[in-house]
C-alpha cells in the first residue's frame, strides 16, 4: 500500500517531504490540501492530525505531522543508505542539530511571509527581517565546516534547509557577494531533479502570492 502524503505545494515544509519522497522514489499517493479552502479543517483530518498542518505523512496507521520527522522516518525506511542521515550516533547529531536549526529558520522566514498574506502586514519590522539574515549568517558559517549544511555530502538537512531557503530568497535575497557559500549550496540545491519535480514550481507560486502582499520588489 503506497504512503499518502497530504501537501500544499507552496508550502517549504511539503516541498521537503515531497522531495525525500522523491529522492527514495517512495510510492506515494499526493494529495493536495488547500489550506485557503480550509480543506484541512475538516473532521476527518484533524481526527489524523490534530495540528491540521501540512505536510502529513499516512502510512496505514501511522501519521506524522512534521516534516523532518518525515525526513528522517521515510529514509530510515526507504534509504539504500545511511548517508543522508547516519546511522553513527555523532554523525546523526550533526543532522538533528541542523534540523532543529531548520525549524528556527522557518519561523523567522513565516514571521514575514505569513502577517504579509493573512494580515496585511505589507511592510515587516526591520527587526524580523534582521532574525532572517541572522539565519543567513549561521548558515553561512555552517557551510565554512563543511561542503552541505551538516556535513561533506548532502543529508537530509540540506532537503530542510533548501526547502525554507527557497522562500526566504524572497523575503532576503541570498547574496553572492555576502552569503557566497549559501549562494553557491543553494544554486546546487536548487538544480537537483528533487527540487526541480517537487519545489520549483510551488515556490514560483509563492512567489506570486509575496508579491502581492509585500511592499517589496522580489527577485
Amino acid at each position: 500500500m503506497p504512503l499518502k502524503l497530504y501537501k500544499m505545494d507552496v508550502s517549504p515544509p511539503a516541498c521537503a517531504a515531497m522531495m525525500i519522497c522523491e529522492i527514495h522514489n517512495v510510492p506515494v499517493e499526493m494529495i493536495e490540501l488547500n489550506l485557503m479552502e480550509k480543506e484541512h479543517l475538516t473532521p476527518e483530518y484533524i481526527k489524523k492530525n490534530p495540528l491540521h498542518t501540512v505536510p502529513m505523512l499516512e502510512d496505514g496507521d501511522l501519521y506524522i505531522h512534521d516534516s523532518h520527522a518525515i525526513l528522517t522516518y521515510v529514509t530510515d525506511k526507504y534509504g539504500k543508505d545511511d548517508s543522508l542521515y547516519p546511522k553513527d550516533l555523532k554523525k546523526r547529531a550533526l543532522v538533528d542539530q541542523k534540523m532543529y536549526f531548520d525549524v528556527w529558520f522557518f519561523l523567522r522566514v513565516r514571521n514575514v511571509t505569513y502577517p504579509a498574506i493573512f494580515e496585511g502586514v505589507s511592510q515587516p519590522p526591520e527587526k524580523v527581517l534582521n532574525a532572517v539574515r541572522e539565519a543567513y549568517d549561521n548558515i553561512e558559517t555552517f557551510l565554512t565546516h563543511t561542503k552541505f549544511i551538516a556535513a561533506d555530502h548532502m543529508t537530509v538537512a540540506d532537503v530542510a534547509v533548501a526547502s525554507t531557503a527557497s522562500t526566504s530568497r524572497y523575503v532576503i535575497p541570498i547574496d553572492d557577494k555576502k552569503y557566497p557559500k549559501m549562494h553557491a549550496w543553494f544554486s546546487y540545491m536548487e538544480k537537483q531533479p528533487f527540487f526541480q519535480k517537487r519545489t520549483a514550481a510551488g515556490s514560483a507560486k509563492l512567489k506570486e502570492i509575496l508579491q502581492q502582499h509585500l511592499g517589496c520588489k522580489l527577485v
